[in-house]
């Protein structure tokens, strides 16, 4: 069950494991370059034992797909979908904002989408479509182009109909490494894109970060974790089916409850024993809990300052006075306030992505959003007497650096010659 931490310990131990596949994965990606699609049919025979006749997915499989899934899973989907396109909504700026700072002289924003988009959603003999909807809806959102989707063969009917839905351009049956390389540097059928996003086992992280700087990526993530703030009015039962929960997802996802209880602890690891043989990946969890653990602090202050520490994926706050908590938190993926708010509500149906930072990466890393599908230009609007008011600052600095080229660019506007 939870043992006890220390925390600055737990931290250091947790990688994604990247640098012991680096040399593996950096040969499939010369692979793939070297060979193209040839590559990609070779290497998903070797790996995922499906020999493709194509790397597209047409248009019929996926109408086909349709009739493979439960009625009711498409309409959860779709429910999802709408939910998932409300919230990201909220998140778009607008295309362009001016605004003068002084007299002739406007500045501002301007917000132009990413033009395609590469989707890795992890697949094979598993289907996960609400990966497919935290990928995609937030770059139509954005105005993204073009997105297209990697996912492993043989692929799910389910995972079809989610790209359908969320308005994936086209499908690929690939996965791993190879089709992140395919993505980042294109081959015959696979277009080359502008980013690469999504979430995937640590053979795709490396291909993310060894073909970062060709393609750039949303960020790195290792295996899935939550932190759990509770005191003494937290209900028991509730996180450690949020523990359960977590560790359900991977031998190497994690769960820490910082507390201010000692009680609580011992409660909650009696009920991880009574509901763990309940689940049908025990066996899976039982390897998360090794992990998993708890720190007793003595104030809800030091149990924030540890949590910020480890930057918890997914942070859930279960304590009375919530607000001020959640004010003073700096590091987390994503945060679940309240005794009601399961991470699970947030994986599924809130809206919030749910592709998120993991391994502390939140402490300098936002999860997946709108903002990750765009870039901005600024902009600057001069006319004469703006030129007038600025061009003595710009001159002066500009000769002091030593580019006179500089100065005089300033200098010839301002001649009453020209």
């Amino acid at each position: 069950m939870l043992k006890r931490l220390d925390i600055e310990t737990w931290v250091s131990s947790r990688n994604s494991g990247v640098e012991k596949v680096a040399d593996d994965v950096a040969e499939i990606i010369a692979k793939v370059e070297e060979e193209g699609d040839a590559a990609l049919i070779e290497l998903t025979e070797r790996f995922d034992k499906v020999k493709l006749d194509s790397l597209l997915v047409d248009r019929e499989r996926i109408d086909d797909a349709y009739d493979e899934v439960d009625p009711e899973l498409v309409e959860a989907l779709e429910e999802a979908a709408f939910n998932i396109q409300r919230f990201h909504e909220l998140q778009k700026r607008d295309d362009l904002w001016l605004k003068e700072m002084e007299s002739g002289v406007v500045l501002g924003v301007k917000t132009t989408p990413l033009r395609t988009i590469g989707m890795y959603v992890p697949g094979g003999r598993a289907a996960y479509p609400s990966s497919v909807l935290m990928c995609c809806i937030p770059a139509r959102v954005a105005g993204v182009e073009e997105v297209i989707m990697c996912t492993p063969a043989p692929i799910h009917p389910l995972t079809l109909v989610a790209a359908d839905i969320a308005g994936v351009d086209e499908v690929y049956s690939v996965g791993g490494a190879q089709a992140v390389a395919a993505m980042a540097m294109g081959t015959e059928s696979i277009p080359q894109v502008d980013k690469v996003v999504g979430p995937g086992n640590v053979y795709v992280t490396a291909a993310k970060a060894l073909l970062r700087g060709v393609v750039e990526i949303d960020f790195l993530a290792g295996p899935s974790e939550i932190g759990i703030i509770a005191d003494d009015s937290a209900v028991p039962e509730f996180i450690a089916a949020d523990i359960l929960a977590q560790a359900e997802h991977d031998p190497q996802s994690a769960a820490v409850l910082v507390t201010d209880s000692a009680a609580l602890v011992a409660r909650v690891n009696s009920l991880i024993e009574e509901m763990l043989p309940t689940c049908k990946r025990s066996k899976i969890a039982e390897q998360a809990l090794r992990w998993s653990g708890y720190a007793i602090v003595e104030d809800m202050d030091e149990a924030v300052e540890i949590m910020d520490l480890m930057a918890p994926e997914h942070l859930s706050l279960q304590v009375r006075d919530t607000m001020t908590i959640l004010n003073k938190v700096r590091n987390a993926g994503s945060i679940f306030v309240g005794p009601y708010a399961a991470v699970a509500l947030g994986d599924y149906a809130s809206g919030t992505n749910h592709v998120l930072p993991t391994g502390g990466n939140a402490t300098y890393d936002s999860g997946l959003n709108v903002a990750h599908f765009t870039k901005t230009s600024t902009v600057q609007i001069i006319d004469r007497e703006g030129l007038e008011i600025l061009s003595d600052t710009a001159i002066i600095l500009a000769e002091t650096e030593g580019l006179q080229a500089h100065a005089m660019s300033v200098r010839l506007r301002r001649s009453d010659d020209l």
